[in-house]
């Protein structure tokens, strides 16, 4: 692609019409008519978005655990999020963690909680995500960094539904539902030794794959459009349009 210079920039932008505007917003709509749930949050008209879509629609109102993939940057917890507002469970808030956010020591306090005393700095009780998704929807990040030592004891609170807090001496039933998503492949990590393979088939119940931008060229106009339209709402902040020859730029 070409640099921008600053003659490109005066067909860049101008001020769209009404009319335009109004079109904008049908046109994201008209090919998703047929769902039933509310996807506002995902932006995108390609055939790859909207087979992801039936599949959110087809398992949101179930408790199936589901797994994501996508590269970093393609909206997994988008994804979680819509499959969480379309269940039987959005009265609640989901709730979220970054497994690779976490140190090794602190992730296993961090999911289960623990008591008082449990370890060195335990000076109070600490409730961890599963009891926090109590009847809600937990959404795990990056679940290919969870530590090869924990996975047995996430394992068993998939299959028994219940947790024991760090230093706790009694089981906790807890109602979840589970989605997990990676941008790493599992499969590979089944085979290194780094992951189980009974957690991984356990959390691949149900698969969507999100596919990169590169891949759903089409959504770009989408996504630049709504972008565009969203910042130009801004107080004091001129309305603007997106030229095509703009548009083929962002394409390239």
């Amino acid at each position: 692609m070409r640099p921008v210079n600053n003659t490109d920039t005066r067909w860049m932008l101008s001020a769209p019409t009404r009319i335009e505007t109004e079109k904008i917003g049908a046109t994201l709509q008209t090919s998703r008519n047929i769902l039933r749930g509310d996807y506002t949050e995902i932006i995108g008209e390609s055939s790859q978005i909207l087979k992801v879509l039936t599949e959110i629609e087809q398992v949101a109102n179930t408790n199936a655990t589901v797994l994501i993939y996508g590269e970093t940057g393609t909206g997994k917890e988008l994804i979680a999020r819509a499959l969480h507002k379309n269940s039987n469970r959005s009265e609640k808030a989901m709730v979220a963690i970054n497994c690779a956010a976490l140190p090794e020591n602190l992730i296993e306090s961090e999911l289960f909680g623990h008591e008082r005393g449990a370890f060195t700095d335990a000076k109070s009780q600490r409730i961890g995500r599963f009891e926090q998704a109590q009847n809600s929807t937990l959404f795990l990040d990056e679940i290919g960094a969870l530590p090869l030592s924990l996975q047995p004891k996430f394992l068993r609170t998939l299959q028994e539904r219940e947790i024991e807090r760090i230093g706790g001496t009694k089981s906790i039933p807890i109602n979840f539902r589970l989605v997990a998503a990676t941008n790493r492949n599992l499969q590979k990590d089944v085979e290194n030794g780094t992951f189980r393979d009974d957690l991984y088939y356990r959390l691949k119940v149900i698969y969507i794959h999100l596919p990169p931008l590169r891949e759903r060229k089409k959504d770009i106009h989408s996504l630049a459009k709504h972008f565009l339209l969203k910042y130009s709402q801004e107080p004091e902040r001129p309305k603007h349009k997106i030229a095509p020859q703009t548009l083929v730029l962002l394409h390239n």
